[in-house]
């Protein structure tokens, strides 16, 4: 009789077990699937930096719409205002953890050096994100700074909060930072969508207010196939024929001209676009970013041809990535070092290549010194810098992620 009861009793703890499981993947993939609360939100800039911005989020219920209410101003409330309402163009994309929304949405007509409030949700109340704040860029700028950051490359919870505390410590260190510039590879497998939410998460107060602009690394683009990064981020459309949309394009804030290149495809016609793209600029400084280095800890030679564009249009600095270490050069022009002090009438000093280390969790080992090299380190600590930009100086300043300045060099017109 007693083990009729405990076989019962058993039945019955089995059952509850079985039960519980069920309901804790019933949770994950039905109702947190059909929540429509918006997450990875990231703003960039798409247009004029003076009169328009764009922003992409998820949501997990792909069948609801995306909308973007947006008021000039700092306010709280959404209620009594004069609201600006902008559908978004949504999509669904499919991920390791089910369909997925895909919404973005781009405002135009704004005025210069302005502060707006905005959300994002479905349109229905108690489905908006918190309401975040922007400011155009201002009319007839002549000075920015901006942050550059590099290889989040995270791969659990943990990578990608250090990633965050580094994006934290930089715009500590430079809060007057008007955008991001991100040297690619943001997360190690771009089919993780976990990987993803962790990346935005661990930096959504500043990334929803301030324009990331990303570069495509190889671990975002993957024999091809770039979807998952170029889902996340609405871009510029001004990049070169056949690359994919989001991948290469360009972009101006105040005396600036930033060119984003991708190292992982196309490589031909991004060389011709590049050359249009550069001789129709008409800012003061011309920087490229893109992820595998021409000059670095080590050298791609597949983009030979972009560096003699480089030298041709007299771009001042180029941002790059990958190597996981950090690397200065000196001014390089030709192939060849420019010697110290040498600024003859009607000749570039030469352009400066950096590669800023990393911000996540993964470093490599230092690679043999080069002749290029002025400064090539591994400290095996998250790095960041600041560029700031003002008449004929470029300042460049990398920091290590406890705040201690390791680099310095001004760039001068």
């Amino acid at each position: 009789m007693k083990d009729y009861k405990f076989a019962i009793i058993l039945g019955i703890v089995v059952i509850v077990l079985i039960l519980v499981a069920v309901g804790m993947e019933w949770s994950k993939s039905g109702s947190s699937a059909k929540s429509p609360a918006p997450y990875d939100l990231v703003t960039t800039l798409k247009g004029d930096a003076g009169t328009s911005r764009a922003f992409t989020w998820y949501t997990n219920n792909s069948n609801v719409a995306g909308v973007l209410e947006l008021v000039k101003g700092q306010v709280s409330s959404f209620a009594n205002s004069d609201v600006l309402r902008v559908e978004a163009i949504s999509s669904v994309i499919k991920t390791d953890n089910g369909n997925r929304g895909v919404h973005k949405a781009e405002v135009t007509g704004l005025e210069p050096g302005t502060v707006y409030s905005y959300r994002v949700g479905s349109g229905v109340e108690g489905e908006w994100s918190t309401v975040t704040e922007f400011t155009t860029e201002a009319k007839g700028l002549d000075s920015v700074t901006f942050i550059n950051i590099t290889d989040s490359q995270g791969e659990t919870s943990g990578d990608f909060k250090l990633w965050g505390k580094t994006l934290g410590k930089a715009f500590q260190t430079f809060p007057e930072a008007k955008f991001i510039v991100h040297n690619g590879d943001l997360t190690e497998n771009p089919e993780d969508s976990a990987g993803w939410d962790h990346f935005f998460g661990n930096v959504q107060g500043w990334i929803s207010g301030i324009p990331l602009m990303p570069v495509t690394g190889n671990h975002d683009e993957v024999e091809g196939d770039a979807t998952y990064f170029t889902s996340h981020f609405n871009l510029p459309d001004n990049g070169a024929k056949g690359s994919i949309a989001g991948t290469s394009y360009s972009f101006d804030y105040g005396p600036v001209h930033v060119t984003v290149l991708n190292t992982e495809s196309n490589l031909k016609k991004q060389t011709e676009w590049l050359k249009e793209d550069l001789k129709n600029t008409d800012k003061e400084w011309t920087i490229v970013a893109m992820h595998r280095p021409a000059y670095g800890g080590n050298s791609y030679k597949k983009i030979k041809d972009w560096t003699d564009i480089f030298d041709a249009y007299e771009v001042d600095l180029v941002l790059q990535g990958h190597n996981h270490e950090y690397s200065r050069s000196y001014p390089i022009r030709a192939g060849e070092i420019v010697p110290q002090g040498e600024n003859p009438v009607g000749t570039k000093k030469g352009t400066v290549y950096v590669v800023t280390n990393a911000s996540g969790g993964k470093f490599n080992e230092k690679k043999e010194d080069q002749f290029y090299h002025e400064v090539h380190f591994q400290n095996y600590k998250q790095m960041f810098a600041g560029i700031s930009v003002s008449g004929n100086t470029l300042t460049y300043q990398a920091y290590d992620v406890d705040g201690k300045m390791l680099d310095e060099f001004v760039l001068t017109h």
